[in-house]
């Protein structure tokens, strides 16, 4: 939780308290005597603690306790909705970590490099079958021959390994009883990759940005802001000032570079974990690049992310 917020609206309430005491009004009961006003009520903190706070889209500390630390528990106001095998088939990367497990499912297991990568063969088959497109690959920058020339190729094995769906023993790779049971349960092989996506997989893996905190923590908060703002097209710098309004402190782990100020860093290392590499990834926004280096891309939610992702959000808070 940001303590800095948290304790600016503690003081926002004192005041509000002392005002009431003054004119001897208690701001929870309408009629008290004078002694009591003297104390805060036996609840100040629960009060406290229910507060909505503006930064947090109107969300009470409370709230983002389950925000951020509980994602899609039943307390938490962002839930993941069922889909019918249509609608989990429009995910790329999920349809590539379906197409692989499978693969393993009908060959029994496959047979990994001596570094315990995938076979280039199966690397170039994946990559070709609805993976998401990497600009680097498309524009003939990068020759896509091993596992690790694609991030999502390789995220792909990473994902089904960490997630306990697939093991990797004595260079071989095969699926986990779970993982047998899994392939027939669509919703439920997606609700495990999606979660350890979200809460095992390591974010900043792909990128050399000092801090590893940005994007992955408070990712339920991303989903909240683009179910709520996802509607039309807007910069990512708009998402990123609004998370980084929530989580002031996360800018502290950024150093500022010649020509690059904190404020743009930080901008592109939010942008490039959670739209880029997430929600892109999972085919929940369309992205727009920017024409040229000194503007931002422009994001929008699909239909499919309004089909996935329920949040209840607070309306009364409602900008922008």
């Amino acid at each position: 939780m940001e303590r800095r917020i948290y304790l600016r609206h503690i003081g926002k309430w004192n005041i509000r308290w002392e005002q009431a005491r003054k004119i001897n009004l208690n701001p929870k009961t309408p009629t008290t005597t004078t002694e009591e006003l003297k104390q805060p009520p036996d609840n100040f903190m629960e009060d406290i603690s229910n507060l909505g706070i503006p930064e947090f889209e109107g969300y009470s500390p409370n709230e983002m306790q389950y925000i951020l630390y509980t994602p899609f528990s039943e307390k938490n106001p962002v839930k993941l909705q069922q889909l019918n095998d249509e609608g989990y088939d429009e995910m790329p990367l999920f349809r590539q970590i379906m197409y692989v497990a499978n693969m393993i499912a009908e060959k029994g297991q496959i047979k990994l490099t001596a570094k315990g990568f995938l076979p280039t063969k199966i690397v170039a088959e994946m990559y070709h079958h609805g993976n998401p497109k990497e600009k680097f690959i498309e524009m003939g920058l990068y020759k896509l021959y091993k596992e690790r020339d694609s991030i999502t190729v390789n995220l792909t094995r990473i994902l089904l390994e960490i997630s306990g769906i697939a093991k990797k023993r004595k260079g071989i790779l095969s699926l986990t009883k779970k993982g047998e049971k899994l392939l027939s349960d669509k919703p439920e092989f997606f609700k495990q990759i999606f979660t350890t996506f979200c809460t095992k997989f390591h974010w900043a893996y792909y990128d050399g940005y000092e801090t590893s905190l940005i994007g992955q923590f408070g990712f339920a908060f991303s989903l909240i802001l683009v179910n709520k703002y996802g509607a039309k097209k807007r910069s990512v710098k708009f998402y990123a000032e609004k998370y980084f309004d929530a989580f002031p402190k996360l800018l502290e782990g950024l150093n500022e570079r010649e020509y690059t100020p904190i404020d743009r860093l930080a901008t592109g290392c939010y942008s490039l974990r959670t739209f880029n590499r997430f929600l892109y990834f999972f085919g929940l926004v369309r992205i727009d690049e920017a024409k040229s280096w000194e503007d931002y891309n422009e994001v929008q939610k699909t239909e499919l992310f309004d089909r996935l992702i329920h949040c209840n959000l607070k309306t009364d808070f409602s900008n922008n």
